[in-house]
């Protein structure tokens, strides 16, 4: 296979092929890195949220739309399938590096971190990437500047100019596409926790609504969240059994029967005060390879409904 970042480079390529097709834009700072503008200075879309979210998942996974129902109203669904779920949802698409630099804050995603390969999650993949440029798809409500280019370059071993970094606001309607397409990270993320073997998972779909876009990030915070842990649905295939496939799902509804504003304004947005428990999918199908089939949780549509005001 090739490296996790030469395949999301050519994907960033495409995007920037098709920047007023996506309507982003697209800015090359004086270190010669790129940034593309996916939702802060642009409202972004949903054909933009769907690049962002496949340039994330570094090729590996097969994105599109669709239109579902909330309580008998149309909205607009993500659908995201995998053949590679260890490498395209923890090894890319998770968001596990925190960039914060001279007053920049955001949370990055994407096949950059392999090539830093200081996660958990590459131990277990047996994985680290090796390619001369690095993307990292940063979730803030500002455009990176030179010194985040220089902070992601030295962690990743890359020259400055082979930095590609897509960025895009909580509070976009890309940022509610890009949310919707993590369902089945979620799934394969609480797996981990639980002791599970990620490469025993041998594929995954799911699917979760595009949440309607706030007008301020923490509100967009809580309703993407509520997109996913009351609204994302999953479907795993495996090939080992295991006795806590019940806890993959999200146990919010149980635990607080609240949209998640509420839960987070609870603890006075101080997340890592939450159980990591709540944030799972809503429901999760299981298919053991020459075994059983499992359900488990289920969607709470009314929650979704009190959340996005429908």
């Amino acid at each position: 296979m090739e490296p996790l970042n030469r395949m999301a480079t050519e994907l960033v390529d495409e995007a920037i092929d098709f920047a007023d097709e996506l309507a982003i834009a697209v800015k090359q700072l004086d270190s010669e890195a790129t940034v593309l503008d996916f939702g802060v200075g642009v409202p972004g879309g949903i054909e933009a949220g769907l690049m962002l979210a496949e340039i994330q998942t570094a090729g590996l996974a097969t994105l599109d739309s669709t239109l579902g129902e909330i309580n008998d109203t149309p909205r607009t669904h993500v659908e995201l399938s995998t053949d590679y779920p260890g490498l395209a949802l923890l090894g890319a698409q998770k968001a596990g590096w925190e960039v914060s630099v001279e007053g920049f804050e955001g949370l990055g995603s994407g096949p950059a971190r392999a090539l830093v390969a200081e996660e958990e999650e590459y131990a277990r993949l047996g994985y680290q990437d090796d390619f001369e440029f690095a993307v990292l798809a940063l979730e803030a409500d500002t455009l990176p500047d030179d010194p985040v280019v220089s902070e992601v370059a030295d962690r990743a071993g890359v020259p400055e100019s082979g930095v590609f970094l897509p960025t895009y606001a909580t509070a976009s309607l890309t940022g509610s596409v890009a949310a919707a397409a993590r369902a089945a990270e979620l799934a394969l993320f609480r797996l981990l926790e639980l002791g599970y073997d990620p490469l025993d998972v041998l594929s995954a779909s799911a699917s979760a609504p595009v949440a309607p876009v706030a007008g301020e990030e923490s509100t967009a915070m809580a309703r993407t969240t509520d997109a996913l842990a009351y609204g994302g649905q999953v479907h795993l295939v495996v090939s080992e059994p295991f006795d806590r496939f019940d806890e993959v799902v999200s146990t919010a509804g149980e635990a607080y029967d609240e949209p998640f504003e509420a839960i987070f304004e609870s603890v006075e947005w101080a997340h890592e005060e939450l159980g990591t428990a709540l944030f799972g999918p809503a429901q999760v199908t299981v298919d053991v390879v020459g075994g059983d089939t499992r359900v488990y949780g289920q969607r709470r549509e009314d929650l979704l409904a009190e959340s996005f005001g429908l």
